[in-house]
């Protein structure tokens, strides 16, 4: 045993006995033989670096781009200047201070797009009489849970802003670990029988992966909502029975457990191992998870599983709910998949919020409102996000188009103030001026909450822009 690869290959290939090949190769490919190089890393060891107020995250994402001003953030000088240019308006001077490296022509074609009328009303929700669009009723029931930031701002126009909002980082920076990685990397498991970073619904290409310089180890598990098939490769293979199976893995533990006496410092291998095993674990416990049988008629009914226009979103927060309750840590969910996202409404904005709202503001509500109920909305971080906004003027006849300078996001639970609405954009929801946040404050915020101070998950070589990082809204936080 010359080489450096010795001591891990001889302990995967001899020491596992039956599945000690395939083990070996794995570990090869997934670069876990590599770990003893100088410039290796070790996750931490798990633990919180203070206390934490929150345990899981519930990440709710709609591709496309949801309007500010017809959601969370209503503006009625829209309709009281529609028709007129932006330039001809009050607010043609409350241009972001840093420009977001605009380009001039760029910024005076937009001074001189027409402004659209909104396309909803708008109410006061909630004893804290937050002003929410009627697009938004069952989430708007649960406003004095909520706190809206209604001042984000993002530097992508186009639809890499998904991966900005996730990474924080412009995709043509390169590719980065999107906040769910960190989150995994730096905690330890809450239920060593299911994953604990899960993702739902499809996801596109440039936002298809989380780990990044991390690792293939921190990228979310995908999960289907069929408890018959929820996972890929999420079954015996060969026509192995469940017992067949069981039985050697109780082998290879017990290989395992003695050989971990004689190797005690092989922490990649060991941690390559349990997800090994983990994912036997999986293939009983996942669908058990997703199963809805157990649940009331009262219970589905309130996540909207009896109207087909809800029922799919609606069974994928159900699942997020089951889910929490098994101890899983972070549940990204993407509504909406698409090269451009089911919410980019550059044309028809008002049948497409229409339909979009319809599909998700009752189950959105539903899981707040069991959550809360089962008492877990207080471990438990919600948030609500989208990669940028919509334009006050008009695209075409009847839609807005991208709009990165100002738009809102909601978070609740996990210790996070409700009936707030934190932070403003203009009367016609140009430009965040008030309180900006640029997305990785809303990243930062939910990392304390979680305990976790993301300057000490830092690795050797990968020193982060202090952007990167970003600063919790404490004025949001009780």
């Amino acid at each position: 045993m010359t080489n450096s690869h010795s001591r891990r290959t001889f302990l995967a290939d001899f020491g596992l006995g039956f599945t000690g090949l395939a083990l070996g190769a794995m570990l090869a490919q997934d670069g876990v033989l590599k770990a003893n190089e100088p410039d290796a890393w070790l996750p931490p060891n798990g633990q919180p670096h203070f206390t934490p107020k929150a345990k899981s995250v519930v990440w709710l994402f709609m591709n496309g781009g949801v309007s500010h001003a017809e959601s969370f953030d209503p503006k009625p000088e829209m309709t009281k200047y529609a028709g007129k240019s932006i330039s001809e308006t009050p607010y043609a001077d409350t241009q972001d201070p840093k420009r977001l490296n605009r380009r001039e022509v760029a910024f005076n074609v937009e001074l001189r797009q027409k402004i659209y009328p909104l396309q909803v009303g708008y109410r006061k929700y909630g004893d804290s009489g937050i002003e929410l669009s009627d697009w938004v009723p069952h989430m708007g029931s649960c406003i004095d849970d909520i706190a809206i930031v209604r001042s984000m701002w993002t530097t992508d126009d186009n639809h890499g802003a998904q991966t900005q909002f996730h990474s924080g980082r412009h995709m043509l920076d390169g590719e980065f670990p999107t906040l769910g990685a960190w989150v995994h990397y730096g905690l330890g498991s809450l239920n060593d029988n299911l994953p604990q970073f899960i993702s739902m619904g499809n996801r596109e290409y440039w936002n298809a992966k989380d780990g990044h310089y991390l690792g293939p180890a921190h990228d979310a598990v995908p999960i289907r909502i069929d408890p018959n098939n929820p996972l890929d490769y999420g079954k015996p293979s060969n026509g192995q029975s469940i017992d067949e199976q069981q039985l050697s893995f109780e082998l290879a533990s017990r290989l395992n457990r003695l050989k971990a006496i004689e190797y005690p410092n092989d922490p990649a291998l060991l941690a390559r191992i349990k997800a090994y095993e983990l994912a036997f674990h999986m293939q009983t416990s996942v669908p058990e998870a997703l199963g809805f049988q157990t649940e009331t008629q009262a219970i589905q009914e309130m996540y909207g599983l009896d109207d087909p226009a809800t029922k799919s979103f609606g069974s994928q927060m159900l699942a997020t709910r089951r889910l929490i309750e098994r101890g899983v840590r972070f549940i990204q969910v993407q509504h909406g998949a698409g090269g451009a996202g089911a919410w980019d409404a550059h044309g028809g904005l008002k049948a497409n919020h229409t339909a979009n709202f319809k599909a998700v503001d009752k189950p959105i509500g539903g899981l707040l409102k069991d959550l809360k109920q089962r008492g877990l909305l207080d471990s438990t971080i919600v948030i609500f996000a989208t990669e940028f906004g919509r334009t006050p003027a008009s695209q075409g006849t009847d839609g807005r188009d991208h709009h990165p300078y100002g738009f809102s996001v909601w978070m609740a639970g996990g210790g996070i103030k409700g009936g707030i609405a934190h932070g403003a954009t203009d009367g016609i929801g140009f430009h965040a001026v008030e309180n900006r946040h640029y997305v990785t404050d809303i990243h930062a915020t939910i990392l304390k909450q979680l305990g976790l101070d993301s300057r000490k998950l830092e690795i050797p070589g990968r020193k982060r822009l202090d952007i990167d990082h970003g600063k919790p809204i404490d004025e949001i936080i009780a």
